[in-house]
């Protein structure tokens, strides 16, 4: 259930992210936890609203969740600010795509790992994105790209905008392959993880299901580029698809691909389609390709 209009008023204060409701009368006498757990919010965040200091209040007044509601009342939700991000990255020159209360979008750089690990401390995108949010509010990025691959990546501000964004995003990927695929098609094929490498994957009878959508858009007698969309999100999924069928992407040392024009897998997360985690409003957001993608065509 979304709920467009109104959202009277949506603030922080004292490092909280309050959310107010205008209750219609299709809720009139509904439970509270009903209510709020239609909007999306998990039964853990529901929990810990409870105990939240005026986590949940109606009309101003502190109430229980099952305590009902009725049409013309304004209820509210107060979800703390809980976490730590990561120092911020020094010199950062990742783009800021997008940003407000609940999201935040980066463009992110080829080459730069979105989370930390023992072998990447100060220089991820979460770095990046501690540039630009609260010091005390987790990274809670919604899905990830591969190292080498660019493009764009949304992270939830808050506990109930990553549970209402998760598994509902909608991505446009453009690559860009060796030989000439024209039209459109479906690659429609299991993938698992190689016995003897704990990175490398590979089309397997015994693998899990993987589908791949895929339509041509230019080539220039050699390679072409794709635009691409995931019907499932399996590691290193368009990467292995491609190859298998005898198209590597360009710059995929790892699948095959020729590296002569570019040092890194030719893949960009382009174009990403959500509706609002709040407001319920659909959203596009677009990117342009990174300066060692331009000119492969």
């Amino acid at each position: 259930m979304i709920y467009n209009s109104p959202l009277v008023r949506d603030c922080y204060f004292l490092l909280m992210r309050v959310i107010d409701f205008e209750i219609k009368e299709k809720d009139n006498n509904r439970q509270i936890r009903d209510f709020l757990r239609d909007f999306g919010v998990s039964a853990s965040l529901l929990a810990r609203l409870k105990r939240t200091e005026n986590g949940i209040t109606l009309n101003g007044e502190f109430v229980k969740s099952i305590d009902k509601i009725h049409a013309g009342d304004h209820l509210s939700i107060s979800i703390e600010s809980k976490g730590k991000m990561p120092p911020p990255l020094a010199n950062n020159n990742v783009k800021k795509v997008f940003g407000d209360e609940d999201i935040l979008v980066l463009n992110k750089p080829p080459m730069m790992p979105v989370h930390e690990s023992r072998n990447h401390q100060g220089d991820t995108l979460a770095n990046a994105a501690s540039c630009y949010m609260e010091s005390n509010t987790a990274f809670r990025a919604v899905y990830r790209l591969d190292r080498d691959t660019s493009g764009l990546v949304l992270i939830a501000k808050n506990e109930l905008a990553a549970c209402k964004l998760a598994g509902r995003i909608k991505k446009d990927y453009y690559a860009v392959c060796k030989g000439i695929l024209t039209g459109s098609g479906t690659i429609d094929l299991p993938i698992k993880r190689m016995s003897d490498s704990i990175i490398k994957r590979t089309v397997s009878d015994d693998g899990e299901k993987a589908v791949t959508h895929w339509q041509a858009v230019k080539n220039n007698g050699e390679n072409t580029l794709l635009k691409i969309n995931l019907e499932t999100g399996k590691t290193h999924q368009i990467r292995v698809h491609f190859s298998h069928i005898g198209f590597p992407l360009l710059g995929d040392s790892m699948y095959g691909g020729d590296c002569e024009k570019i040092s890194r897998q030719a893949l960009h997360c382009k174009t990403i389609y959500f509706n609002h985690p709040i407001s319920g409003k659909p959203t596009v957001i677009d990117s342009d390709f990174p300066k060692d993608f331009k000119g492969l065509i």
